[in-house]
């Protein structure tokens, strides 16, 4: 095989920038987290817009579609995009007010049955006879109510009052306020345009790149796409779903904080496979501080109910909407929580899904026809 100056230069070049991406990789990383960094509003932004979308369409599929008034055509967009803000909002709002204050009582809760809990197993120590005497004697001369209360007022009021935190803590704060701010105004930018920005992109991808590659590579979105939609909304569904189950149960077993522990559990249902039964583990300690048998009755109806759930609710409403088996969303789950955390767990279903299904097309030998039939 004979070779020209123009692939001994292209593979010299190469070889080069990747000598140079070894040797620098610190300083090369460190420049891309500064530009990820500097993208965070637009990042941001572009997700908000993608979940938000979500629900503009559905408004503006249902808002509008049978009048021939040309002013509300036109207001059509902007009065779906803001109603979908509202209704976006207003879902997180209701989970906050359904949670947080009982949430805060818990704690209270908890807080003043530590005392009485600590005296209970100095006085099992005591029985125990394998304790020495002197430190028996120090446990109970201590007043562990006021040491707790104590040890409490220190995490809320803060300690020492340094002024460097107090400054890092409100230019953090500021930091986020104008990141989210400028995240929503890029988002609304995205939603008000967004046909002539997915047309300008498409134009771009078919003009820069081959056409196989191009066909490859809208395939590839649609399928991402389709597994993301797909998974977002049975997901929101099913956390529905469950969340209501676990409500009108609590409230039929006269079991407490029922309706912000359905609303917990629903919350954390959004996490596939494990969010149910961290829910569930915080809800069971907080009925566990004010009676433990309607815990123990708690944790039946849970089980229970999370076997209804897996076996009937989920697969009819997310496993079969985006044709992933269990085994994948479990592996998905895992890698992805081990990868970035809850933010992971929540990407890694609709990602996994998506390399599921083009990875079994490739071995069903779709062929590119039939890859532009499924585009159409």
């Amino acid at each position: 095989m004979k070779l020209d100056w123009k692939t001994c230069i292209k593979v010299a070049v190469c070889a080069f920038g990747l000598f140079l991406a070894i040797t620098y990789w610190g300083s090369i990383a460190g420049f891309i987290g500064l530009i990820i960094s500097a993208a965070s509003p637009l990042i941001i932004g572009s997700v908000i817009a993608y979940i938000i979308n979500l629900l503009m369409s559905f408004y503006e599929k249902h808002l509008f579609n049978k009048t021939k008034n040309q002013k509300l055509i036109k207001a059509k967009r902007p009065v779906c995009i803001v109603i979908a803000f509202i209704t976006f909002v207003a879902v997180i709002g209701l989970i906050i007010w359904l949670v947080l204050p009982q949430f805060v009582s818990c704690i209270m809760i908890v807080v003043d049955y530590i005392p009485d809990a600590v005296d209970w197993i100095v006085k099992q120590l005591e029985k125990l006879e394998y304790i020495p005497q002197d430190i028996i004697d120090m446990l109970t001369s201590i007043d562990w109510r006021s040491q707790i209360e104590k040890i409490a007022k220190a995490v809320t009021s803060g300690i020492g009052g340094v002024m460097g935190a107090l400054v890092s803590t409100l230019t953090t704060v500021i930091g986020g306020i104008i990141t989210a701010f400028l995240s929503i105004i890029f988002a609304i930018y995205i939603l008000a345009d967004k046909e002539r920005i997915g047309n300008g992109a498409d134009r771009a991808a078919k003009k820069y790149l081959k056409q196989s590659w191009y066909e490859k590579l809208r395939y590839v979105l649609h399928i991402f796409n389709e597994s993301f939609h797909k998974y977002i909304v049975g997901q929101c569904t099913e956390a529905v779903i469950l969340g209501g189950l676990c409500t009108v149960g609590m409230w039929i077993l006269g079991l407490p904080y029922a309706t912000m522990i359905g609303a917990l559990i629903a919350f954390t249902a959004l996490i596939p496979v494990a969010g149910a039964f961290i829910g569930g583990a915080v809800g069971a300690f907080m009925i566990l501080m004010t009676n433990p048998i309607q815990a123990l009755v708690f944790v039946v109806f849970l089980v229970v109910l999370q076997q209804l759930e897996g076996n009937l609710i989920y697969p009819k409403v997310v496993g079969s909407s985006i044709g992933l088996p269990a085994i994948w969303v479990l592996a998905a789950v895992t890698i992805g929580g081990s990868v970035a955390g809850i933010f992971g767990m929540f990407i890694s279903v609709p990602i996994m899904a998506t390399i599921y299904r083009v990875f079994y097309n490739d071995l069903d030998g779709k062929t590119e026809e039939e890859i532009r039939k499924a585009l159409n």
